[in-house]
């Protein structure tokens, strides 16, 4: 067998998912989970935005919803009704979709390309410059001069310029492989840690300090209509069908380097376009959102169970998933302990910690 038919016969079993289903049978599986996660989806919107110190009805709530969207149906609810489900709730909710299809679909690209399945976005230390930014405009006022967008402008500034110096230290010593963005990755998001850190220990606002700790575990308490909700959009949109249409490039980087190249794929210069599209969209929606660990994590390993490993599949899959999952572990941190909210970050991390721990021990014993 040559190299070429081998790397082919690597590519369709790394396609393949646990059970031998055929290619058509692989491809209705993915439309049926994506069509059951988009209905899923809509249902947890209406949930979630109905949800909370005032409860509204989920009919009522949808009511409400295609009266702002589609201009249909009478207004026989209240102002403050409206306020709330439209005003306050409804960005909020989008907000936790984009965010968690976005960091989802990042973390599964991740994975891929540094070929690491606990790979997930704080690994290149965007995370980190984004902290870095907040933590700056908050206890500073850096930015200032953008004014109601100084924070999360200051997050996406951060943000970028972690990426770009990830790229540079890893191209340091010529070409980009996986092992060099991963130790590039690791040190730049301990570097930027610590100055996120100092920055907090410098500051002599205790206010500050508890607002700075707040952002860091993640939330979507600064979730309003307007620009930054559609930039999120806008960007993890293009990140989702960007990954979708890589896909088979993805599955090749996945499997190895050489099987890349056999196909016709530059593997070094691939890393460097996955890694500018998917710092842009955590860079972004950390900007938003504020650091949410374990979504990156979790979600590409429940996406690839259930429609395989082949990324054209499994990227929408991802995508719907962790929208749901954010979706509801927002709910919980702003109703379980009301009025108080809880850091998104604690819950995804009760639920990602068991998870890793699982996953760790299987591999353990599959290694065994």
């Amino acid at each position: 067998m040559t190299i070429t038919q081998r790397s082919s016969t690597e590519l369709a079993e790394h396609e393949a998912p646990v059970d031998d289903l055929g290619l058509g049978a692989k491809r209705r599986r993915a439309v049926l989970w994506t069509l059951g996660l988009l209905a899923l989806l809509v249902i947890s919107v209406v949930t979630s935005v109905g949800a909370g110190a005032v409860a509204v009805p989920p009919g009522e709530t949808a009511r409400i919803a295609a009266f702002h969207l589609l201009g249909t149906g009478e207004q026989t609810w209240t102002m403050a009704r409206d306020a709330i489900v439209w005003d306050v709730r409804m960005p909020r909710a989008l907000l936790a979709v984009g965010v968690g299809a976005g960091l989802s679909v990042c973390g599964m690209a991740l994975q891929a390309m540094v070929r690491n399945v606990l790979a997930d976005p704080y690994l290149l230390g965007v995370n980190s410059g984004a902290s870095s930014g907040a933590a700056a405009a908050i206890l500073f006022g850096a930015g200032a001069g953008a004014g109601a967008h100084a924070l999360p402008a200051s997050a996406f500034l951060g943000a970028l310029a972690a990426s770009m110096l990830v790229l540079l230290v890893a191209r340091s010593g010529g070409r980009v492989t996986s092992l060099r963005l991963l130790l590039a990755g690791v040190a730049v998001g301990y570097a930027l840690y610590a100055v996120t850190s100092f920055l907090i220990f410098a500051s002599d606002s205790a206010e500050g300090s508890r607002s700075v700790l707040f952002w860091l575990l993640g939330s979507l308490s600064l979730a309003a209509w307007g620009a930054p909700l559609a930039i999120v959009f806008v960007v993890v949109a293009i990140t989702v069908l960007g990954l979708a249409w890589f896909g088979r490039r993805l599955d090749a980087l996945a499997i190895g380097d050489e099987t890349a190249q056999t196909l016709g794929i530059r593997p070094d210069r691939f890393r460097v376009q996955l890694l500018l599209l998917v710092a842009l969209c955590i860079g972004v929606v950390v900007s938003a959102s504020g650091s949410i660990g374990f979504v990156g994590l979790v979600i590409p390993h429940l996406a690839r169970r259930v429609v395989g490993s082949a990324h054209r599949h499994a990227i929408p899959v991802a995508a719907l998933m962790g929208a749901i999952f954010l979706l509801w572990a927002d709910l919980v941190s702003r109703t379980i302990l009301a009025p108080q909210e809880i850091p998104l970050g604690i819950l995804t991390s009760l639920v990602g910690a068991p998870f890793l721990l699982i996953l760790i021990r299987r591999m353990h014993v599959s290694s065994t």
